[in-house]
């Protein structure tokens, strides 16, 4: 890329390359979250199918993010002090394999939301050791982490651009069926990781507890935490909401895949931004942007251009904040803290961010407002997050 120099003439900035021994883990990636497109787009429609209501569905999902609450750190206690986290992590993976079975054989509301609880403990715990491995593996170049990340966001668009056709064909009762394959290729990719080596200890002192007290880092934790908690309706009733304004499961899918296909180009272009703005202040205007994209989901969900344009901001709104949030990450906790760190960031952020997010849209999506309301208080969430951090991205 091109851009011009302090004194005017144009200098060249080139892009870090990443090197062959790094593709291990842009498969799995692209294997978990080919499961995810599945799952999480897809998972709230079958619910709904089995004849359950929003209620249950909007249970099922926060139980869904409370098992990330608790997986992570526990998870990270279990293996931050082994010699062979490798084998914890491949472990981690078929375990989550087999409890997802279990939704081959549960229709009751009971049941899905037992089966839920051990099959959320296991796949949300090995997420965050992996970033920590990849941390660990990039090292100093942790800002190529959207170069090895980006393969997640095209196993997701494959996946969630199709299923919503897949079911329209063979019935909402063909889901768990249909996604038990992809679980199976998440767990030969983690195959490869089974020799993967510890992180060496952190060049600086102090530990995970003693970082938790530096008020970048609180700051930049609760921020985290309500940008999860509006995207809450989103990921609880997106396709029904939009189903419920008349678009088909195979416009839902393309909707779906037009967030992940621009995600994909924003990935791949991070490393850049991050260099040029610096990720404190990409974090802010990606905050302000997503404020922007809930209120037209929630108020335009009948049209389908608004909507194409909504889901393009997921560029600014997912793709650029994650991997701010990421780089940031490395900064905060560096080496053997890594693990510790991003547990810490899974859990409050996507965990306590995800249960209240859930149940936010939950009670909203059963009001008289619906879906409008769900996703109007999604924008004042994140509205309220922005607040938050813009005195830290001033500065």
């Amino acid at each position: 890329m091109m851009t011009a120099g302090p004194s005017g003439p144009a200098v060249f900035i080139q892009a870090p390359r990443m090197d062959a021994s790094l593709r291990r883990f842009s498969l799995f990636y692209f294997c978990y979250y080919a499961a995810l497109g599945a799952y999480t787009p897809y998972v709230g429609r079958w619910v709904d199918a089995l004849g359950h209501g929003g209620y249950v569905v909007g249970g099922m999902l926060g139980l869904w993010y409370g098992t990330r609450i608790l997986a992570p750190p526990a998870w990270a206690a279990l293996t931050g002090r082994s010699t062979q986290p490798g084998l914890w992590f491949f472990a981690g993976c078929v375990l989550t394999l087999g409890c997802f079975a279990g939704f081959l054989f549960t229709r009751s509301a009971w049941a899905l939301l037992a089966v839920m609880a051990v099959f959320g403990l296991f796949y949300n715990a090995v997420m965050p050791q992996f970033e920590a491995m990849t941390l660990t593996a990039l090292g100093p170049r942790s800002d190529l982490y959207g170069r090895l990340r980006v393969w997640g966001s095209i196993g997701f668009l494959v996946v969630a651009g199709t299923y919503g056709a897949l079911l329209d064909r063979f019935g909402g009762d063909a889901f768990p069926w249909l996604s038990l394959p992809l679980f199976a290729a998440m767990v030969l990719a983690a195959w490869l990781h089974r020799d993967d080596t510890p992180p060496a200890p952190a060049d600086a002192g102090g530990d995970a507890g003693h970082l938790w007290k530096r008020p970048g880092v609180r700051r930049f934790l609760v921020v985290a935490l309500l940008m999860q908690m509006g995207f809450g309706p989103f990921y609880v009733f997106y396709t029904l909401h939009l189903q419920a304004n008349g678009h088909s499961g195979a416009v839902i899918g393309g909707l779906w895949a037009v967030g992940v296909l621009i995600e994909i180009l924003m990935f791949w272009q991070a490393p850049r931004l991050i260099a040029r703005y610096g990720a404190s202040r990409l974090l802010l205007a990606c905050l302000a942007v997503t404020v922007l994209r809930w209120l037209l989901t929630a108020f335009f969900a009948d049209s389908l251009p608004i909507m194409v344009l909504a889901q393009a901001t997921h560029a600014l709104s997912f793709a650029t904040f994650y991997a701010c949030c990421m780089r940031l990450m490395a900064d905060f906790f560096p080496g053997r803290r890594a693990g510790a760190g991003q547990s810490l960031f899974f859990g409050f952020s996507q965990g306590v961010g995800g249960v209240l997010g859930a149940a936010m849209a939950a009670l909203a999506w059963e009001s008289a407002g619906g879906g409008e309301l769900a996703f109007a208080l999604g924008a004042a969430v994140t509205a309220a997050a922005w607040g938050v951090y813009a005195p830290r991205a001033r500065k």
